[in-house]
Order: C-alpha cells, then sequence, then structure tokens
C-alpha cells in the first residue's frame, strides 16, 4: 500500500472518533443552551417566530466555531471538550449580558423583535470568533 494510502487508512479511525466528538458535543451544548434560556426555541419557531430561529441559530453557530477552533487545535478529546463547556458557558453569559442591556430578552424573543434577535446573533457571534481566535494555534506553542 502507497504512503498516501497508508496514512489514510491510520488517520481515518482518529478522524471519525474527533469528527463524531464534535457533533455530540455540538448537540449536546445546543440542547442545554435551548433547556436554560426561559423560552421554548423550538415552539417558537414552529409557530414562526423569526426572532427565536434567529437567536437559537446565532446560539448554534456561536457553539460551533470555538468548538471547530478547538477540534483543530486540541491534543486531547478531554482537552477538546473542557474548551466545548467554555464555549457554552460564555454563549450563556453572552445572553445573560445582552439580556441585562437591553432588558426583557425572553419577552422580546416570544415578541418576535427582531432588532432585539440581532443585537443577540451579532453578540453571539462575535464573542464566538474571539474565543475561537484565542484557540486557535496551528503550532500548539503559544507559551
Amino acid at each position: 500500500m502507497g504512503g498516501e494510502m497508508g496514512a489514510f487508512v491510520e488517520a481515518f479511525p482518529r478522524f471519525l472518533i474527533w469528527t463524531a466528538s464534535a457533533g455530540v458535543m455540538l448537540v449536546v451544548s445546543s440542547t442545554i443552551y435551548v433547556l436554560l434560556t426561559p423560552w421554548k426555541e423550538f415552539a417558537e419557531v414552529k409557530r414562526g417566530n423569526t426572532a427565536a430561529g434567529l437567536a437559537l441559530g446565532g446560539a448554534i453557530a456561536g457553539l460551533a466555531l470555538p468548538m471547530s477552533s478547538a477540534l483543530a487545535s486540541s491534543i486531547t478529546l478531554i482537552d477538546f471538550a473542557i474548551w466545548g463547556v467554555v464555549a457554552l458557558l460564555l454563549q450563556l453569559i453572552v445572553y445573560r449580558l445582552v439580556d441585562l442591556l437591553l432588558g426583557g430578552m425572553p419577552r422580546r424573543i416570544e415578541q418576535d423583535e427582531l432588532g432585539a434577535a440581532a443585537v443577540l446573533v451579532s453578540a453571539k457571534l462575535a464573542s464566538a470568533l474571539i474565543l475561537a481566535a484565542g484557540l486557535w494555534d496551528p503550532a500548539l506553542q503559544r507559551f
């Protein structure tokens, strides 16, 4: 077997494990986020609430961005899981900060206020990008 095929055969199981772990982490984190926020995102989205859909989409993307960065630079699955938890905590903190700044975020989302949802999504994505950039270290030897 050639060098490329041998490397593929050797690396593919690790790829599957890490990618599946990232998928599970994203689903679990998104579920925890939905359970901890005061409105029922899925019910609101099903009834056509655009603000709820934006807020939920922002949360999922806000979780996925730092997780993808952690996936690229983590050395162990435990290291990756720790940063996944940090990403979840950051998203919950950002939600709370935006709620404090704007006031009444659950009511605003339930009333389909797109402006409030846009601020929430922007804050989630901005914080996720900053966390992702802080995590990414191709040389794994920043300090």
